[in-house]
């Protein structure tokens, strides 16, 4: 009986394994679509990438930074104040007949409390030495240290600009919207600037001369500034004159500042500076003279120590002392960390 049910079993099975078995059509897997991964764009330094599919390189970097300031009123009335701020850069290069194609956006975001405030820091086109946009002046350029002041108002500005380069020289002429600068009593602070600026590098030297005319309060200020390396560190000298209060420079009718930057390691630069001021405003929040005539006179002095901690983090602390001939002296300064990327 086992041998017969056992054969009768294999009898069944063959018959339905040669049994034709009719399936649905066979699925056929569709090709994959090309991946084209991120290619590495060398041709501007490095950073940059092809953002795929097109010959556009990109560069995006920004930093990380945490302050904390100290002085009279540095929020409200309170002698202290933090902040923390994020930035971020987008960088966009292109080849052209006329050379490379630039645009940039700067994004950033402050966060002095629980509420933060997000600014578009920069935004321009630069093609053939032209740029148009929002972008910051040659008045935004000063010393390599904190405490000075070389500039006035805002120097971030909507403008238009051509700047000639060559080598170690450059050369240039701008049209300034003075939107946030000085304007006198019964007018708007709205002007038109018009900035001229010439620099370069000459062996162990650097320099720049700048001038800036506003048009509508009929003033101007020129300004120069030079670098040598000596000895161990980095000497710098600036000097800066106004004809009278406009945008490009209020805080006095005249200045004369000096530091030097003295890279004791590869860490640690120590950077001491002293500034005095001719004719000097004390609060150029509230000023709207004519002219600077009247004012007192005013001496500043002040040290900034910079510490690499490791690469792209950093330690920045600076401390001033300035006494005026009009206004209380004041004592001030802030302590920086921060990751750039």
């Amino acid at each position: 009986m086992n041998i017969r049910m056992a054969l009768l079993t294999s009898a069944a099975a063959f018959a339905a394994a040669s049994t034709p078995v009719f399936a649905a059509d066979a699925i056929v897997a569709a090709e994959p679509e090309p991946v084209e991964y991120v290619r590495v764009c060398d041709a501007y330094g490095t950073g940059y990438f092809y953002i795929p599919g097109t010959e556009t390189c990109l560069k995006v970097s920004g930093y990380l930074r945490f302050e904390v300031y100290g002085g009279p009123d540095q929020k409200g009335t309170s002698d202290w104040n933090a902040r923390t701020r994020a930035q971020v850069q987008f960088t966009a290069k292109s080849d052209t007949e006329y050379g490379p194609l630039t645009g940039v956006i700067v994004l950033r975001n402050n966060g002095d409390n629980a509420s933060t405030n997000s600014t578009l820091d920069s935004a321009y086109i630069d093609i053939a030495g032209f740029r148009a946009g929002l972008f910051y002046s040659w008045w935004d350029d000063d010393l390599s240290g904190e405490p000075d002041v070389l500039s006035s108002f805002e120097t971030l500005h909507n403008s238009i600009r051509y700047q000639y380069e060559n080598g170690d020289f450059y050369a240039g002429i701008s049209v300034d919207e003075l939107e946030d600068g000085y304007f006198k009593d019964g007018e708007n602070p709205n002007n038109v600037g018009v900035a001229l600026g010439v620099g370069g590098k000459a062996g162990v030297v650097s320099y720049q001369l700048i001038g800036g005319y506003d048009t509508d309060n009929e003033e101007g200020a020129v300004r120069g500034m030079i670098f040598a390396d000596i000895g161990p560190g980095t000497l710098g000298l600036a000097g800066v004159y106004a004809s009278g209060p406009n945008s490009y420079y209020s805080q006095s009718e005249w200045t004369v500042a000096a530091e030097y930057a003295i890279k004791a390691t590869d860490k640690w630069t120590i950077t001491p500076m002293a500034q005095y001021f001719g004719n000097y405003v004390p609060d150029l929040d509230t000023f709207h003279g004519n002219s600077f005539d009247g004012l007192g006179d005013a001496w500043k002095v002040g040290i900034t120590v910079d510490y690499q901690i490791v690469d792209n983090l950093y330690a920045k602390a600076t401390v001033d002392y300035t006494d005026p001939d009009d206004a209380d002296e004041v004592t001030k300064g802030f302590f920086r960390l921060q990751r750039a990327f």
